[in-house]
């Protein structure tokens, strides 16, 4: 989990948030055990800016992945900070209800939950399988 801590606080770092002043980092780890990075990106236009999470997940996709099997999102306080509801769909369409996610401070990591218990009963993949 270092690994993943040490992306996730750098990308924390390089976080475009003028308008909150809210950096978040993530960092997700592959099936091959790669590791890709994203931060939240803000945009005037509220509804137009990138989440930390999403910007990992496009990270892994690029990088010729389809799936996480962990994820580490860090935020700037002292609070625990989740995945919004958006990206827990997102972390979905690549993960088990099992992907263990870590969510940390900048001291480090405060709790481990799975998306299972951040996304119960959740929609994914499987239910758009064909018979």
């Amino acid at each position: 989990m270092d690994d993943l801590l040490h992306l996730a606080r750098r990308m924390m770092l390089h976080a475009h948030a003028p308008y909150s002043k809210f950096h978040v980092g993530a960092a997700l780890r592959g099936e091959d055990g790669s590791i890709h990075g994203g931060c939240n990106v803000e945009n005037s236009a509220y509804p137009q800016g990138l989440c930390a999470e999403a910007g990992a997940i496009a990270a892994l996709v690029a990088a010729g992945h389809k799936r996480v099997l962990e994820c580490l999102v860090i935020g700037p306080g002292p609070e625990v900070i989740t995945p919004c509801g958006g990206c827990r769909q997102k972390l979905r369409e690549f993960a088990s209800d099992d992907l263990p996610i870590h969510l940390c401070g900048p001291d480090g990591l405060h709790r481990t939950v799975t998306l299972g218990q951040l996304l119960p009963m959740s929609f994914g993949p499987h239910h758009l399988a064909k018979p």
